[in-house]
């Protein structure tokens, strides 16, 4: 067959790619296929932050947890009873509390991307019970939530976790940086800066601290842990998923899942 190939495209050297390719798409479809059949990578998990810098400024990091708001992701501390997030005075009645990251691995959807990505999934509210992609901004590095539209052309995957799947890793490492955009000019006048938010998640993508990209602000390299929902928690929250009239829609995704609630002023002084 490989002859056949190289003689229709001109040459038997030309065969070689061809039919490696097809070789490394075979093996591609039976891993997406084995990942299908593995319902770990749907088991939905929170995001637990830990940072070993000596440096006293990164208690206000380590211990933390991932919530999602203002189409970012960040870093605020986590209550020691129950492990949500220590919640916040919203800057007005309307605002809802701080939602926890609480998603799970599910491929991308964009036939240009070859082989396919894994992506990662997170719910950004209670109700509607909305399903966002978890993304990196191809310019700045900063972790971000939207839907498809808002992603499709960034950094969307390969996310996975670590050998123990204790874990997020993201294109094979764990680059993950915790950079205080409260240093940044204005921040106290931005929706993020006025509830508190100051910690935000960036990833390390060339692997040089940000270079040309921190600006002066301050970072730590953090790990980003997987904390497993229980399966009484899961089922819980879809029953009162499923009892909504409507659930409403974001990023082609729907969602059966809930999660919880952080000024940075307060958060630390009760951390």
């Amino acid at each position: 067959m490989a002859s056949v190939l190289g003689l229709f495209l001109g040459g038997v050297i030309t065969a070689i790619p061809v039919v490696t390719g097809v070789a490394e798409g075979v093996s591609y479809q039976q891993k997406q296929n084995e990942e299908a059949a593995n319902e770990t990578r749907m088991v939905k998990f929170n995001i637990l932050v830990s940072c070993d810098s000596k440096d006293e400024l990164a208690e206000e990091v380590d211990n933390g947890i991932l919530v999602v708001r203002h189409e970012r992701v960040w870093i605020v501390p986590r209550e020691t009873k129950d492990g949500k997030p220590v919640p916040i005075d919203p800057v007005d009645d309307i605002q809802p509390p701080l939602h926890a990251f609480a998603g799970f691995y599910i491929q991308y959807p964009d036939d240009d991307r070859s082989p396919p990505e894994r992506g990662l999934v997170s719910t950004i509210s209670e109700d509607p019970p909305v399903l966002n992609w978890i993304y990196i901004d191809k310019n700045t590095y900063q972790a971000r939530h939207g839907n498809r539209t808002a992603s499709i052309e960034h950094m969307v995957g390969e996310w996975d976790w670590t050998e123990d799947e204790s874990a997020v890793m993201l294109d094979g490492w764990e680059g993950f940086v915790a950079v205080d955009e409260s240093e940044v000019p204005g921040w106290e006048d931005t929706p993020w800066g006025k509830e508190g938010l100051a910690w935000a998640l960036y990833f390390d993508k060339d692997d040089n601290g940000l270079k040309g990209r921190k600006k002066g602000r301050k970072t730590f390299e953090i790990i980003l842990g997987r904390r497993l929902q229980s399966e009484e928690d899961q089922l819980k929250q879809m029953e009162e998923a499923n009892k909504k009239m409507q659930v409403k829609t974001q990023g082609d995704l729907k969602s059966q899942f809930t999660a919880p609630a952080a000024d940075r002023a307060n958060a630390w002084k009760k951390k």
